[in-house]
């Protein structure tokens, strides 16, 4: 692999990725701009002074009514100044600093959850392919077909409604209960954890039959390879045999799990949305409904960059582990 080629074809990419990004929300009929002054005029009934002056600061902010160039060579040099724009929708917020308020609430629930739902697929699927063809091979197949199959919104109001509403053990939905601070006390470990726990379960299940089903398979594939077929043959013993297999299996495990912790920055959009958990997902869902074009193109731009430069990382680290890739 040739790291250089390989660094400027990520750059030529997310180049081409990110102009889409900005093309994309420009096609929408609508213009959100204009919703916002209806909203304001309806709300606030402002005197037509007043409209006007908001209607000329955001036609400056927005660029609306100057030629695509100007509005895209605009966003370039914003971008590379780290100003991705302003909200719509919670004007007048940056969206950086919306991005930054809500990715710690994502990365507290998608890291741990991640990595647990990768150790126990990994394991289960590691188990599962050594015992391929068995009782516990078909039992898995069949529950790990209907787990993956569970949409997570819908297991998510499933939570909701039976652990919340009915048995009245959790809250419905939120980050945290009105008026409590985020700090190291008691108080307020206990009630995130309240908050936490069915986003936390919601995802594990739905994400834990994926890993299985994945390492199950890369596991029977080495099995049944021709390197395994001849270390039988030479009668070596199938613990060993099958050391060898992990050994080779788990580096495209690790690989996606790589390219997984990457895409965490993206959120949950869903299971976030369902349980108003403020992450970075239940703000990107907040945009797509509103046509805030500047926090979606802002977030989209931000995720791709983090998703690019993991997937660069992961390559290197699988360069040092793994020889075959070196050639």
């Amino acid at each position: 692999m040739n790291i250089g080629k390989r660094l400027l074809a990520l750059i030529i990419t997310y180049w081409i990725t990110i102009t889409i990004i900005f093309i994309l929300p420009r096609l929408i009929p609508q213009n959100p701009a204009w919703r916002y002054l209806e909203n304001l005029y309806r709300q606030y009934a402002l005197y037509p002074e007043t409209l006007r002056a908001y209607e000329l600061r955001l036609l400056r902010e927005y660029g609306v009514g100057m030629p695509l160039w100007w509005q895209y060579m605009d966003f370039l040099v914003r971008m590379f100044q780290g100003d991705l724009g302003t909200s719509i929708t919670f004007y007048p917020a940056k969206v950086v600093e919306i991005f930054l308020k809500a990715l710690p609430w994502t990365l507290v629930l998608l890291i741990p959850v991640t990595l647990l739902s990768w150790t126990t697929g990994t394991l289960v699927g590691a188990y599962v392919g050594y015992k391929r063809g068995s009782k516990v091979d078909k039992l898995f197949v069949g529950l790990s077909y209907v787990l993956s199959n569970i949409p997570s919104y819908w297991l998510a109001l499933l939570m909701i409604f039976t652990f919340a509403f009915t048995l009245k053990l959790f809250p419905s939905g939120g980050g945290l209960s009105p008026g409590v601070i985020p700090s190291l006390t008691t108080t307020f470990i206990f009630d995130f954890l309240r908050h936490y726990t069915l986003p936390f379960i919601t995802l594990y299940i739905v994400m834990t039959p994926g890993w299985a089903g994945s390492m199950r398979a890369l596991i029977s594939t080495q099995l049944e390879s021709d390197y395994v077929n001849y270390l039988r043959a030479m009668g070596v013993e199938d613990r060993i045999i099958y050391k060898y297999a992990l050994r080779y299996a788990i580096i495209p495990q690790l690989t996606s799990l790589g390219i997984a912790m990457g895409g965490i920055v993206m959120g949950n959009l869903f299971v976030e949305t369902v349980f108003s958990y403020p992450g970075v997902g239940y703000f990107l869902a907040a945009a797509l409904g509103s046509l805030d074009y500047p926090l979606i193109q802002g977030f989209f731009v931000l995720v791709v960059a983090v998703v690019f430069a993991t997937n660069f990382i992961v390559d290197l680290i699988r360069l040092i582990i793994d020889p075959r890739a070196r050639a």
